[in-house]
């Protein structure tokens, strides 16, 4: 799931994937702003077929974060 995360990340801040370090934060990427968190966000709700919150939304601001909120949605 990780690696699927990072390969979307990729895509929608234009980045190669390779480049994404493990701890991935919202303020260590300069692409990262807020018109992408939502284009991130809508992405990763196609994906992985879930839907988030504002709330939830407003947390998910590093890939561990994304990741427990996408593995909650799914449980």
């Amino acid at each position: 799931m990780r690696q699927e995360i990072k390969k979307t990340m990729a895509v929608i801040f234009k980045i190669n994937e390779n480049s994404i370090p493990e701890n991935i934060e919202m303020n260590k990427i300069v692409n990262w702003d807020s018109l992408n968190h939502l284009n991130l966000i809508v992405a990763l709700e196609e994906k992985f077929k879930v839907s988030f919150e504002p709330d939830e939304i407003a947390e998910m601001v590093n890939i561990d974060k994304i990741v427990d909120m996408i593995q909650r949605k799914t449980a």
